[in-house]
């Protein structure tokens, strides 16, 4: 089986699990709609692959007894007593940044360049982002 492609919602609906399919092996799968086509992608090949391409490059400072994280370029902070409690803030407030980000923020020019940092956050669990933002424990 190659990729699949269908030129219509109706058509893609009509064989939804030959798109399904080819999307989960990792085939392309694309249907039309109008002028635009879309792909679908099995998620946890897409998180793997966002995950690659977009590091962290968060930065951890030890300071006045406790610990900061932030990660340059992002309003994403975070303060706590502890490496790892500072770490689950972190966590906290990038799936916050996330949902605002679906919210308001997809369309303002200083955040529109931040879509797959929020597919990552989104379609990652809190172990998974943990391990982005700092390595596997």
């Amino acid at each position: 089986m190659s990729g699949v492609h269908y030129e219509s919602y109706t058509d893609a609906r009509a064989h939804l699990k030959d798109l399904l399919d080819a999307a989960e092996r990792g085939r392309v799968a694309t249907v039309r709609r109008d002028a635009r086509t879309t792909a679908f992608v099995d998620q946890e090949r897409l998180r793997r692959f966002l995950k690659a391409v977009c590091p962290s490059n968060a930065q951890a400072v030890a300071e006045d007894g406790g610990w900061s994280i932030f990660i340059p370029g992002l309003p994403v902070a975070a303060d706590a007593a502890t490496f790892d409690e500072a770490v689950q803030e972190t966590i906290t407030a990038l799936r916050e940044y996330a949902e605002d980000w679906q919210d308001r923020l997809l369309d303002a020019p200083n955040h529109a360049g931040n879509w797959g940092l929020v597919q990552l956050v989104s379609l990652s669990d809190d172990e998974q982002l943990r391990d982005w933002l700092v390595g596997s424990r």
